[in-house]
């Protein structure tokens, strides 16, 4: 069976000494020690929400400029 591939926006922010990576569309929210932790987490928490590990996740993702 072929994989699914799924695109879903994410925005990162960071809370404290946290970053915070949530996907709008479906209101899934991770973090992260930092940038790369957060959107990873995201992508796995996506994947436990949607229950389908043949999903491949895209993330799109935007960053509050400084």
């Amino acid at each position: 069976m072929a994989k699914k591939s799924l695109d879903f926006s994410s925005v990162v922010t960071q809370e404290g000494k946290l970053y915070v990576a949530t996907s709008p569309e479906l209101g899934v929210t991770s973090q992260g020690k930092n940038f790369e932790a957060a959107l990873k987490n995201l992508r796995e928490a996506i994947e436990l929400y949607l229950e389908d590990g043949e999903a491949t996740i895209h993330l799109k993702t935007s960053q509050p400029h400084a």
